[in-house]
């Protein structure tokens, strides 16, 4: 029995591996997030402006524009909802 709660308190190096790799993951994310969101906003505000009154590129430049803010701020909910998650494990 004791064992058991031996092998389960250890942390097997495959284990600590793939959580790194995780965290590498999760930098690599956040890095590469940010300038993306703010090349697909500028690119829905230029397309908006330089639309010359076409309807349908007006409509699509607002919907990239919000679409990108949308998703950079999921990804920051994600990051915020991981972050809590470790506090509460460790």
């Amino acid at each position: 029995m004791t064992t058991l709660s031996f092998a389960a308190s250890s942390n097997p190096k495959i284990v600590s591996t793939i959580q790194k790799a995780f965290e590498k993951i999760e930098k690599w994310i956040l890095t590469i997030s940010t300038p993306a969101a703010a090349v697909a906003v500028c690119c829905g505000l230029f397309m908006q402006k330089f639309s010359f009154g076409d309807e349908e590129k007006i409509r699509t430049g607002k919907k990239l524009a919000k679409n990108s803010l949308f998703c950079y701020a999921f990804i920051l909910a994600i990051d915020l909802v991981l972050a809590a998650i470790k506090a509460l494990i460790k």
